[in-house]
């Protein structure tokens, strides 16, 4: 940990390139710093993974939108960063904006031509439940 999934809708794959926006999340990450100055998130530990969602419906399906004159397409993204305790509350300001930043940097062509809503979330803790389940696992386990 820590670890940061972009879940947005799909047609932004044809306006930006999602894997230069992880490589810049990641770099963000690796960036911040505490009171001290020492590196906030474990290099090894940082992760980014982005998601489309190929269905979505965002807000009222574009009404707004076009009465506003856009296209009436509205896209989202969601960026939600899991991190273990332990860290200050400035320090978790600290990191959600840093990260918004990059956020908004990234998106702000996209959202110059299209009604973009972008939320970044940080949640914070260790598993209160880890459990998995299974039926592949005694495909391989045979004696």
């Amino acid at each position: 940990m820590p670890h940061l999934v972009i879940l947005y809708t799909g047609q932004l794959d044809n306006e930006v390139e999602m894997t230069t926006l992880c490589r810049q999340m990641a770099n963000a990450m690796l960036s911040v710093k505490d009171e001290e100055g020492k590196q906030v998130f474990p290099t090894g530990g940082t992760r980014v993974l982005a998601y489309p969602a190929p269905h979505y419906a965002v807000a009222d399906g574009g009404a707004a939108g076009q009465a506003a004159g856009g296209t009436g397409d509205y896209a989202f993204v969601y960026l939600n960063v899991r991190m273990g305790r332990g860290r200050t509350p400035a320090t978790q300001q600290r990191a959600g904006e840093t990260l918004l930043q990059v956020a908004k940097t990234f998106f702000a062509p996209v959202m110059a031509q299209r009604h973009i809503g972008i939320t970044l979330q940080i949640d914070e803790g260790p598993e209160v439940f880890d459990a998995k389940h299974s039926n592949l696992h005694p495909l391989f386990n045979k004696v």
